[in-house]
């Protein structure tokens, strides 16, 4: 399995991902908007056991992280967030997503020196929260109501990287002596967990991020008069205008 940067030419491909895994998904230039706004932070998992016949043939991308920086956070510090995570339910339980997810947030840190990474799930998302609280260290910082299009409310999470940084500072040597603590740590930490108790296949990507927010939410709701650091990153494209809801899974 290869983790690497996503390329511009990928995008077809994780949006099969997302498509066949989430039940709301993204035009093609929402992808296109972080590829290149972006560049450094979002990731693709790559089979490399499937053999190329041509030079032409297509990778075999099994798992996907989308990252973003925040372009005018509310809070005036510098942070990324993830926009979507998804991995092919044949390559499960293979802890792509955890590689992703570090991988997406050590560039945050290099690139942008962000300070934490912030992410939204579903309440009913047992497995996914697991993975992000449990496995990752993500804390619950509050309740979104009515977050998602269909009404279901969000946990909006969020990471401080400040080990990341001070990882940096001793150099890499010490980031992946973290990391393989953290994956000992977490390598028992879904055989009696929540989600092996019912019985449940840990879903390392269902939605999270911006995936089937109202877009009508963000033009109702009142503008709060702040004093912020405000950090240009990209240019927006009108984010809530770009996602479109797969109705064929439904009916």
């Amino acid at each position: 399995m290869d983790i690497r940067v996503l390329r511009p030419s990928d995008i077809p491909l994780i949006q099969h991902a997302n498509i066949e895994n989430l039940p709301e998904n993204y035009f093609l230039k929402y992808y296109l908007y972080h590829a290149l706004s972006w560049p450094q932070l979002s990731y693709v998992a790559v089979d490399v056991s499937r053999p190329r016949k041509t030079p032409y043939d297509y990778p075999k991308i099994v798992g996907y992280v989308l990252a973003k920086m925040e372009e005018e956070p509310a809070d005036g510090v510098q942070h990324g967030h993830i926009t979507s995570l998804s991995v092919m339910r044949t390559h499960r339980r293979l802890g792509i997503a955890e590689k992703l997810m570090r991988q997406s947030q050590l560039a945050m840190v290099e690139t942008f020196g962000a300070h934490y990474v912030s992410l939204h799930v579903r309440v009913s998302n047992n497995a996914a929260i697991h993975l992000y609280r449990d496995t990752l260290g993500f804390k619950t910082e509050k309740t979104e109501a009515k977050y998602y299009a269909d009404g279901e409310d969000a946990y909006c999470m969020k990471l401080e990287l400040s080990f990341i940084r001070e990882s940096l500072h001793e150099g890499p040597r010490a980031i992946v002596a973290a990391d393989k603590d953290d994956a000992e740590k977490a390598k028992g930490d879904d055989e009696d967990g929540a989600a092996a108790e019912a019985g449940e296949d840990v879903d390392e990507g269902e939605a999270v991020g911006d995936v089937g927010r109202d877009p009508d939410a963000k033009k109702s709701a009142p503008k709060k008069k702040k004093e912020e650091v405000k950090i240009k990153v990209g240019r927006g494209l009108g984010v809530g205008e770009l996602v479109e809801k797969n109705e064929a899974k439904h009916s």
